[in-house]
């Protein structure tokens, strides 16, 4: 029921909504907010879990914080940002249904899939509905011409692998290589990536085609004959941090001595709760950030993220940047918001301030020499050591 004070509120308010017009400087507070959603198509269950929780919990963190200093200014417009997220339980078909309802929803801006046969799958349906992706995959036909819709959002295997190799050959002695992955696409193809970094370093590679399924407990079979040969290094690739532990332990329990890597992200916590002291040593890509370069705002990142949900993932350090590069590019080149050709067209002169590190580093798409054009966001490549329960640093690197 409209009475006559109810009446006399809306007409001030009226008044107050047309003098906002008429003065352009208070114009931007009485502006309605828009919705700007951001979709997440990746695994949050099972083994490989850990991979794409760090996105989602990443992205909802940022989003929170965003949101509470008043969204986001893109053009002449403010924006809230909403997380639309879909577990593809690492299965192509899943990921494939995922793609499809971003598309239905008008998602224009999707991180993820996290492995290599979800990232190809979906591939058709982002290039047919306009979606540009950042996957965590690294096939390179991905990201090299034809393709053009889907962006690397980390450091590639293939990129740290020979520089991992080169350290440890430098500083650590390693002569003598071994490889095992699970006997699926994406682990194969990181081992044979491996492979090949390792012979142009000049390394024996003495095995080399041992695999595992991925549903394996025991490893014990499996690394006997690997540990028998007696490499200096045994890589892990493309290994699930859910599996990661288990076969750190099985190689200790056998006696194995030398260093164990791998060039996939893990979890701290899983390490420790599955492998515990036997996981000392182990060699990883980390997240891209370490408390000498990060910054006040990573620091804050990090608080309200564990705080939001109880504990942090180191690998949220790099999968904290995708949604970052997604608004920061939208503000760039705000026709972008619904035409991934314009921000197609932004990626080449791209940069901006890279808000989780002290200095240097700044946001800009890179992957020319790997790709030949721009499909790669820049993060700082760290490489880690664990260590009594979390990751310490040995190096910090770099992607052209």
């Amino acid at each position: 029921m409209i009475t006559k004070r109810t009446s006399l509120k809306i007409v001030a308010l009226g008044a107050v909504s047309a003098a906002a017009l008429a003065m352009g400087g208070l114009a931007p507070a009485f502006a309605q907010t828009k919705e700007l959603k951001i979709g997440f198509v990746g695994v949050t269950s099972g083994p490989a879990a850990a991979w794409g929780t760090s996105n989602v919990r990443s992205m909802q963190t940022r989003a929170d914080w965003l949101n509470e200093q008043g969204g986001v200014k893109i053009g002449n417009d403010t924006y809230k940002i909403t997380v639309v997220t879909f577990d593809d339980q690492k299965d192509p078909r899943r990921a494939i249904a995922g793609m499809e309802k971003m598309a239905q929803e008008g998602i224009r801006y999707v991180v993820g899939p996290n492995v290599d046969d979800g990232a190809a799958a979906v591939r058709p349906v982002a290039e047919s509905k306009g979606i540009i992706y950042f996957p965590y995959a690294f096939p390179k036909s991905l990201y090299e011409k034809p393709a053009s819709n889907a962006v690397l959002g980390m450091v590639a295997n293939y990129q740290s692998a020979p520089e991992i190799y080169k350290f440890l050959k430098e500083k650590k002695g390693v002569k003598k290589i071994a490889f095992v992955a699970a006997n699926e696409s994406d682990p194969l193809s990181q081992r044979d990536g491996g492979v090949a970094a390792a012979k142009a370093l000049g390394l024996e590679v003495v095995a080399a085609n041992d695999t595992y399924q991925n549903d394996t407990r025991d490893f014990t079979p499996v690394l006997t004959p690997i540990v028998r040969l007696k490499p200096d290094l045994l890589v892990l690739s493309g290994v699930a941090p859910g599996n990661a532990p288990l076969l750190i332990r099985a190689a200790r329990e056998l006696g194995y001595q030398g260093l164990i890597s791998a060039e996939t992200a893990q979890d701290a916590t899983v390490l420790q709760e599955g492998a515990g002291a036997l996981a000392n040593g182990f060699i990883s890509v980390g997240g891209a950030s370490t408390p000498e370069i990060r910054s006040k705002t990573m620091d804050e990142f990090i608080q309200r993220y564990t705080k939001k949900f109880g504990e942090y993932n180191d690998e949220s350090n790099t999968k904290v940047y995708a949604l970052d590069y997604i608004i920061e590019t939208l503000k760039a080149n705000p026709a972008a918001i619904d035409n991934v050709e314009e921000y197609k067209k932004t990626m080449d002169t791209f940069t901006a301030p890279n808000p989780y590190v002290k200095e240097g580093h700044p946001l800009k798409y890179v992957g020319t020499t790997s790709f030949g054009q721009k499909r790669q966001v820049s993060v700082p490549m760290v490489v880690t050591e664990f260590k009594d329960g979390k990751f310490e640093t040995l190096f910090v690197g770099s992607v052209d």
